[in-house]
């Protein structure tokens, strides 16, 4: 009837109780996620197995066993009762698990035995008990999940304080890392170039040496062109040209790399000092590394408000009933009321159907329109969400904003620089945030309806509705990559100047499209090093963590906690490295894009006369072979 055992009316019988556990494993359950079998709430699980037949006989038994009745069925006769379905054929001994009542199964050797015995009465023959483990297939799938996830939980109970630990070293390690970033930048992307030029050259060498050494062997000498082609790809292994062709190939990139690396020099080098920069900017503003703490709350409350009305939205249709029938039926499935269902042309054409609950859902305007209203929501998720990325973005923009613009480093710099940035984006740039944020939502919100309409359409033959739906996709995909970098941009422009997005947005596109090298070079610089800083934090904190939860090294057996899987703890901490690392590391992406694009408009704005000196550091003024003439 679409009630819950245990609530309202029921509170006092919390375990469902099925009439016949066979029904259970129609593959129509799994569809239906409904048995087609009557179910009642009931007190307790019965603790024996008995026939309809023998206990109506019995003043005793029948007091037992009518408690497991829809109602009191008087003084009707079995077969009426069976009739209306008003009782169970029979009971089962049962045992509560998932507030429902399961048959007791168990073995005595290779057979199945339920209450003890290895038969039961169902009320018209002897049966196996083996005949109800079908029906119990999908209750045992979920028993054993419960099992494991109890293992789980224990495993963390045993190990929770290990687990922090060890995701202290990760903020340890990361903090080590972005400190060491100014005084190993440098190292690190020159040993990563001659890293990369060595490699290819290796294999320059290895594909010569093939190449030679293959001059005598029979059939080498055919070209590509005689041979075709040919399904198993390692028969071109055996061919010179392959291999000369592999020549070719690499010494064309070794070139390309080299002279990238000769004219792009320079660049390399003011990437690498920007970014030692950036740590010393995080060095006066120490506080914005948690400041993803803050994001993160605020995310969190978006959610959990987006999630509530998702719910309350979902929940607010009507019960659907359907009918259920054990044998053919022309209405099987077909929507039904249960006040008259055993009135109903449905129940004279189909005298052993049930009308039960299906699931929730209606008719009416508002439940077709309610799909138009859970997209909104997801909209309004969207907008929210990027509102407060776009806030931390802002904010930690202007607080690194400050830090560069300051003459005298950190005397002319606020006394909470963070507090400050983000007092000013929530007074003066809110209308900012939140358009740019809105921008960001509708290209968001479109791709979910593409995906939507893919999902719908998945049956659907026409190949050019599914290619052209493939490109929006696509396109859509692309914008929205771009609109994030743009807005991150804006959002800087903004805390440098206190312009309004649009114009911000457009001042932030020319200076990046007049400094296009500079942004190439700088970003991939820029993820290479956070790549490499990500792979090792996770890797180190990843060992240490193995090694000490799986007991492989003596040093920790003794101080290693006993658990059922100690993967669980380690893939713990593996993932919660990765998050921290990389909550460290994009306040870092943001300083260093802060002050790249501060540096390109100290360059344009100032020229280093005593009126308009550089406010950059005498690192890069080196680099760029510029100085101010007050110096």
């Amino acid at each position: 009837m679409g009630q819950y055992c245990g609530q309202g009316n029921l509170e006092k019988q919390p375990l469902l109780f099925y009439y016949n556990m066979m029904k259970c494993a129609s593959p129509m359950v799994l569809l239906e996620f409904q048995c087609p079998t009557p179910q009642v709430c009931v007190e307790k699980c019965p603790n024996r197995t008995m026939t309809l037949v023998k206990a109506i006989v019995s003043p005793t038994d029948w007091k037992d066993y009518k408690v497991y009745c829809r109602e009191d069925p008087g003084t009707k006769s079995v077969p009426q009762i069976l009739r209306e379905k008003l009782c169970p054929a029979y009971l089962i001994s049962s045992k509560p698990f998932l507030q429902r009542c399961f048959p007791s199964l168990g073995k005595k050797g290779e057979v199945i035995t339920v209450g003890d015995q290895e038969t039961f009465n169902d009320g018209d023959k002897i049966r196996d008990a083996k005949d109800l483990v079908a029906g119990m297939k999908n209750a045992t799938i979920v028993m054993e999940g419960r099992q494991v996830a109890m293992k789980i939980f224990e495993d963390y109970t045993k190990s929770w304080y290990w687990i922090l630990i060890c995701l202290l070293i990760a903020v340890v390690l990361s903090l080590i890392f972005i400190v060491l970033l100014r005084y190993l930048a440098g190292i690190m992307v020159w040993v990563m170039i001659i890293m990369v030029i060595a490699v290819v050259a290796y294999g320059i060498v290895h594909c010569s040496i093939k190449y030679v050494n293959m001059k005598e062997s029979p059939g080498s000498n055919i070209t590509l062109q005689q041979l075709g082609f040919q399904p198993d790809f390692s028969v071109y292994l055996h061919i010179r040209q392959t291999w000369l062709a592999f020549i070719i190939i690499l010494a064309i990139v070794e070139v390309i790399i080299l002279l990238l690396l000769i004219f792009l020099r320079n660049r390399i080098r003011i990437a690498v000092e920007l970014i030692k920069e950036a740590s010393r900017a995080i060095g006066f503003v120490m506080s914005s590394l948690f400041y993803p703490i803050f994001t993160f709350f605020l995310l969190t409350i978006v959610i959990a408000y987006w999630g509530v009305t998702a719910v309350f939205l979902s929940t607010s249709s009507e019960p659907v009933y359907k009918v259920f029938n054990e044998t053919d039926c022309p209405h099987s499935r077909q929507t039904c009321i249960p006040e008259n269902f055993t009135l109903s042309e449905m129940k004279r054409d189909c005298p052993r159907s049930e009308c039960l609950f299906a699931f929730y859902g209606g008719e009416t305007p508002y439940h077709k329109y309610l799909i138009v209203l859970q997209f909104y929501n997801v909209f309004l998720f969207f907008w929210c969400a990027n509102f407060v990325t776009a806030l931390g973005q802002m904010t930690l923009a202007g607080a690194f904003a400050s830090y560069y613009w300051a003459l005298n480093k950190p005397s002319d710099m606020p006394a909470f620089p963070l507090c400050a940035s983000l007092g000013r984006s929530l007074r003066y740039h809110t209308g900012s945030l939140a358009f740019g944020s809105l921008i960001l939502a509708i290209v968001q919100i479109i791709r979910v309806l593409l995906e939507y309409i893919d999902h719908k359409l998945k049956g659907a033959e026409n190949k050019f509705a599914k290619f052209l739906l493939c490109c929006l996709k696509c396109c859509f995909w692309c914008l929205e990559k771009f609109i994030k970098f743009m807005n991150r941009n804006a959002y800087i422009m903004v805390a440098i100047y206190g312009k309004n997005f649009c114009r911000s947005a457009r001042d932030a596109f020319f200076l990046l499209m007049r400094n296009v090298i500079r942004v190439v070079v700088l970003d991939k610089v820029t993820d290479f090093i956070l790549f490499l800083g990500k792979l090792l934090i996770v890797g180190l904190v990843g060992i240490f963590a193995f090694f000490f939860f799986s007991g492989q090294t003596d040093a920790f057996k003794g101080a290693a906690p006993s658990l059922h899987y100690y993967w669980v703890p380690i893939l713990t901490v593996l993932v919660g490295s990765y998050l921290i690392a990389h909550g460290f590391f994009s306040v870092y992406a943001m300083c260093v894009d802060t002050l790249f694009l501060c540096f390109l408009e100290d360059l344009e704005r100032n020229d280093g006369s005593p009126e308009r000196p550089y406010l950059m550091s005498d690192n890069l003024l080196n680099v760029l072979k510029k100085k101010n003439q007050a110096n």
